[in-house]
């Protein structure tokens, strides 16, 4: 385990992650003492080799584990200015989604119209005011860079996109309820490189308005998009930093090993 609070960002605290295990069954424990801190408004990459808890840790953020019986989580992450444990009994997991939206690896458009699949956390949140959709899903679409290629289809399937304007469309599905962290799990694993790049310049675009967590396979990707880098092995952080140090200049052997491609 790494301490890395005492590392200073250079923007303001958006989350923190402070001794969080998690244990999969009760049994499985897949983080070990994690501590981390999320800059607003500021890219940062999970990286690893496979099965060492990036996404795991991912998905604590937004609560997915409560999905699955026998889950359970020790520690907290601290959602900042409000210092709220997002991790806390106290807390509605559905608020808490709501809150920190999450675009997963394949695209996963609902069997709806593109206007539907927008609108769905809207609707869940009792927003049913035709006006107050039309205008946030556009603003979502454009904030998706995906409005000027779908604004006068918007009631055809989801489906009939491309797979890179499907992948759009959930991070405009993910930006409808103003979320203020994005989680993304490989968003580009699925796609050709052109939507990857397009993937990538739009997670470029998205970062001054709402703060971003990446896991990705890629280093290449995580050191294009991400500003700091958490690089995690066996379910515990070995290292946090600004990219640029991770990839030049690592403090830890075994970081250096793996992004040098010695092992992963």
């Amino acid at each position: 385990m790494v301490e890395t609070t005492s590392l200073t960002l250079e923007r303001p605290i958006k989350a923190a992650v402070n001794y969080l295990n998690f244990y999969y069954g009760g049994k499985v424990h897949a983080l070990k003492d994690i501590n981390m801190p999320v800059g607003d408004k500021q890219v940062t990459a999970l990286i690893g080799p496979s099965g060492c808890g990036k996404t795991t840790l991912l998905r604590c953020f937004n609560r997915m584990h409560d999905l699955y019986s026998g889950n359970r989580y020790r520690g907290e992450i601290s959602l900042e200015p409000d210092g709220i444990n997002l991790l806390s009994n106290k807390v509605d997991p559905i608020e808490v989604r709501m809150r920190i939206s999450m675009v997963f690896q394949r695209p996963n458009p609902f069997p709806k119209s593109i206007y539907e699949n927008v609108a769905y956390g809207l609707r869940v949140r009792g927003e049913s005011r035709r006006a107050v959709l039309d205008e946030k899903i556009e603003k979502a679409l454009r904030g998706a860079a995906l409005w000027d290629e779908v604004k006068d289809r918007l009631q055809d399937l989801a489906f009939n996109l491309s797979g890179g304007q499907q992948q759009r469309l959930c991070i405009a599905r993910a930006l409808a309820t103003e979320p203020e962290i994005v989680l993304f799990d490989e968003p580009t694993s699925a796609l050709d490189p052109i939507a990857t790049s397009s993937i990538e310049e739009l997670i470029a675009q998205l970062k001054e308005t709402v703060t971003i967590l990446i896991v990705t396979h890629s280093m290449q990707q995580a050191a294009r998009v991400s500003d700091y880098t958490a690089f995690m092995y066996l379910g515990e952080l070995i290292e946090f930093d600004k990219t640029e140090t991770i990839f030049s200049n690592p403090s830890h052997q075994k970081t250096a090993d793996y992004v040098n491609g010695r092992f992963g």
